[in-house]
């Protein structure tokens, strides 16, 4: 199948709360997401959809490449059915990744490394030094696929999530010359093997 990772949209909220909604407890609000793509200077959201491509009769309407203008997307594009969502804020030397969820029905198929390869791709292009992000101490599942990219533990954090009370594992990655080239082998057999188009990590933020 084809994939497509991206920028998030705010056409796209309303399925990224569904998948939200399923994953997190609490989740966030569409307020939220609509102050990380409208008015966050920081964050950088991105969505992994099957790709779709418009047909020409859709590419050539102004109405459209309007549309496309006002939303950050693509002309040529056509949105397609969202698996998953993740972001990213970038803040000096740091990039954190704030978020990351695929949704259940997907799960097991690959995409939340995915995602997780397409942030740091977009650190890297950011210039970031490291990479942080919080984990729960449960989730063996998300910790391995994070030390496969080289993440480390470096602190516990007690009580972190509030909905329950449960530890999170602070883990960090720095970005130095053998993280890159981990990085460029991993992602590269990623792009082969789901047929994955990247039109987040190296483009522009949407809003300038």
């Amino acid at each position: 199948m084809p994939l497509r990772l991206r920028y998030m949209w705010l056409d796209d909220i309303q399925e990224v709360v569904a998948i939200d909604r399923l994953s997190f407890q609490p989740s966030w609000r569409h307020e939220s997401y609509r102050f990380e793509l409208n008015e966050s200077r920081t964050s950088h959201m991105v969505v992994l959809e099957k790709r779709a491509v418009a047909s020409a009769s859709a590419r050539g309407s102004w109405l459209n490449q309007l549309r496309g203008r006002l939303n950050g997307t693509a002309a040529e594009s056509a949105r397609g059915d969202i698996l998953g969502y993740g972001g990213i804020w970038s803040i000096a030397d740091e990039a954190h990744i704030s978020t990351i969820a695929t949704h259940p029905a997907q799960r097991g198929n690959g995409y939340g490394e995915i995602l997780l390869a397409g942030m740091v791709g977009k650190a890297l292009r950011l210039g970031a030094g490291y990479i942080v992000l919080e984990v729960r101490v449960s989730n063996q599942v998300a910790q391995s696929l994070y030390e496969k990219y080289g993440f480390s533990r470096v602190e516990r954090r007690r009580r972190y999530y509030a909905s329950d009370g449960e530890d999170a594992w602070d883990m960090r990655l720095t970005l130095d010359g053998a993280a890159r080239r981990r990085f460029a082998q991993l992602y590269g057999r990623l792009q082969t093997r789901h047929d994955l188009a990247d039109a987040y990590s190296s483009a522009g933020h949407p809003r300038g």
